[in-house]
């Protein structure tokens, strides 16, 4: 008998034979789709190995127990990001030191200017620098970046995961681009100044 998953299957066919058939070689080939990448992402946003591991397992469990929910109005992998972003969001809200991650914010960075960052001087930042860049910045901040460049996420998809208006993650966005590049400053420009 021909197996019921293979990996040639696109994600929308491996669930829907998962669903009808519950068998473990289509988890499987989900999990191996995925795990790693929703591993990549505990580790960027709660920065601890144990803890990343653990929210893996969580984040499939989640997965999987609401597999059936998922209505296929986004892609697959839009979803399960979602859901992962809002876990390790949620696990560092119950963190005392980001109570107030992504709660409304009082105008609270005077210093950001209010001119907006093109996308491409972001996308343009070497990888090392990038990387750099999102490890100074606070973890919401790093959150909506990587949602809308790496994740490809739209502004609408974005305000679902987070509860939040459009134009309120525009604005967080723009906030976001805006410390991102004050940091590609300060850490990059004191460097090149010492090779010239």
């Amino acid at each position: 008998m021909d197996a019921p998953c293979n990996s040639r299957m696109k994600d929308i066919e491996v669930i829907r034979t998962y669903l009808g058939s519950q068998h473990s070689l289509c988890f499987s080939l989900i999990y191996n789709r995925y795990a790693g990448k929703i591993y990549s992402k505990c580790i960027s946003l709660l920065k601890d190995e144990a803890l990343a591991q653990d929210a893996t397992q969580e984040i499939f469990t989640k997965i999987f127990m609401n597999l059936s929910k998922f209505a296929e109005r986004s892609k697959f992998s839009t979803w399960v990001y979602s859901i992962t972003y809002n876990y390790c969001i949620d696990f560092l809200r119950r963190r005392k030191k980001y109570k107030d991650l992504f709660m409304e914010e009082p105008e609270r960075t005077p210093d950001i200017p209010d001119n907006d960052v093109p996308d491409q001087e972001l996308l343009a930042m070497e990888v090392k620098q990038l990387k750099k860049v999102l490890e100074e910045i606070p973890v919401d901040d790093k959150a909506i970046l990587l949602m809308k460049y790496q994740d490809d996420m739209s502004i609408k998809e974005i305000a679902g995961i987070l509860g939040k208006t459009e134009s309120a993650v525009k604005m967080r966005i723009k906030r976001a681009k805006a410390k991102a590049q004050h940091f590609r400053h300060k850490l990059f420009d004191k460097e090149r100044k010492q090779y010239m």
